[in-house]
């Protein structure tokens, strides 16, 4: 069958990694409520191997249209340009949910709270202990991965490698400060109104520092492997985009909840 088309759109083959996905998805949540309500994380751990693996070939996949096979033509990376765009203001806007339930309960702090914020009872963070020197990390982040990402523009391999590298590096050494924070926490999450909004908050900023290390350190992978140009790079990019928005995100955070509602 050939292969040759007369637009410059990419229609993609049948794949079952949707399928595969949806099934590791719905394994994992229901993984999740019988490790709740039976102790027994077996299930749990299936669904999360089962969406591993969809992970590794559907991004495989991807990887060999974009720099192998030539799918990915100008038209075809300007919608992957957009979608990234919507997505990261649907980010957006999912952490304003966040902060609006923060900002609502600390300016009207209700009389089951004592009418202060916070509450009586809970001690809160130092800011300018480690929730200052992650925000160095993230900042410093940020300067690695605009480096890695003019080292590609201008063919600079081997200081691409070193400003992805280091970017992951700072995105694991933040992760590991949040969770000894956490384990240092004089709260938890069923500490009113602000245990709920701050772990939520700051939990799921987490996460999502997990997920933009694991997609620099597909793009370091890919970048080892030659698979993008000076020119034809989109994937770094939408990693590049990401990992700014997260930390545009914790700046929030560290303003709103660590430093002025604490």
């Amino acid at each position: 069958m050939s292969t040759h088309s007369n637009h410059p759109y990419h229609l993609v083959d049948y794949s079952p990694w949707p399928l595969t996905g949806a099934i590791g998805a719905m394994t994992t949540v229901s993984g999740l409520i019988q490790w709740f309500h039976q102790y027994d994380s077996s299930l749990f751990i299936l669904g999360n191997i089962i969406t591993l693996l969809t992970m590794y070939q559907w991004w495989r996949d991807i990887s060999r249209e974009g720099a192998f096979q030539g799918l990915h033509t100008f038209t075809v990376v300007l919608g992957l340009r957009w979608g990234m765009i919507l997505f990261i203001v649907s980010e957006i806007f999912f952490f304003i949910s966040f902060f609006w339930a923060f900002f609502h309960s600390s300016l009207s702090p209700t009389i089951e709270l004592g009418a202060i914020w916070p509450p009586e009872g809970v001690l809160v963070f130092n800011p300018f202990q480690i929730p200052l020197l992650n925000t160095a990390i993230l900042l410093a982040s940020g300067v690695t991965v605009t480096w890695a990402h003019h080292s590609l523009m201008e063919g600079n391999h081997s200081q691409g490698t070193q400003g992805l590298f280091f970017t992951i590096l700072l995105g694991i050494y933040f992760t590991i400060l949040q969770g000894y924070e956490y384990m240092e926490a004089q709260f938890t999450m069923a500490d009113a109104v602000y245990g709920s909004t701050f772990f939520m908050a700051t939990g799921f900023h987490g996460l999502h520092v997990l997920i933009g290390t694991t997609f620099l350190l597909i793009c370091l992978m890919r970048h080892i492997n030659n698979h993008f140009s000076s020119k034809h790079h989109f994937g770094f990019e939408a990693a590049a985009w990401y990992w700014h928005f997260v930390d545009v995100v914790w700046l929030f955070l560290y303003i709103s909840i660590y430093w002025w509602g604490g």
